[in-house]
């Protein structure tokens, strides 16, 4: 691991991001540091996928810096809503989305339905990249679970209060860090970068 960089900007201005990143990476000696905190501003997510979006995001942010770049692409996916809001869950409710109009709105679009039709899955993609380099490294998680009907817990950010996790029974905003970094789509895919940084550096 003492190859790794020593430094890494996350392409994110996001905390609640940043501090399980943070955490996953505790140890290593590397240090994450927020595209904001540098004045770079957040790259149009364009692509249609997670993976595109994570790859345009992680450019966006080793080319802004000069920096080595982690970025990661999440949102939820609904079986009974086609796996929406998918790609667009962080601006599902509109323009001017926040995490407490985005749940209210994917409640709203599960009224009626119960049950196991109510399923639902986490997906991240994580990137790394370095700059001026053209080949990236990409690790994916899932975490699957249900929606909850109503908002359990006042932990996590995001729809983590509607999301049940079924190892638990308890939703994703009742865990602990630690529970959640361990079973999380966005755990799983950093751990899974972290090897292949690892391995890339050897």
């Amino acid at each position: 691991m003492s190859d790794l960089p020593p430094k890494i900007v996350m392409a994110s201005g996001n905390a609640g991001k940043l501090r399980e990143i943070s955490r996953l990476l505790d140890g290593l000696g590397i240090v994450v540091i927020a595209q904001s905190e540098l004045g770079v501003d957040d790259a149009e997510e364009t692509g249609t996928t997670f993976a595109e979006n994570s790859l345009i995001k992680a450019r966006h942010a080793a080319a802004a810096t000069g920096m080595p770049a982690i970025a990661d692409d999440s949102g939820l996916a609904v079986d009974a809503l086609d796996g929406a809001p998918g790609v667009y869950s962080a601006r599902y409710s509109g323009r001017d989305a926040s995490d407490d109009k985005n749940i209210d709105k994917l409640l709203v679009a599960l009224r009626g339905i119960a049950g196991p039709a109510r399923s639902a899955a986490f997906h991240c993609v994580a990137t790394f990249v370095m700059p001026g380099q053209s080949a990236p490294l990409l690790a994916e998680g899932e975490w699957r679970g249900s929606i909850l009907t109503a908002r359990q817990g006042d932990g996590g950010f995001g729809y983590d209060p509607v999301f049940l996790d079924p190892r638990s029974g308890r939703s994703a905003a009742e865990l602990t860090a630690e529970e959640k970094n361990e079973r999380s789509h966005r755990g799983k895919a950093l751990k899974g970068l972290v090897k292949l940084i690892d391995q890339h550096f050897s």
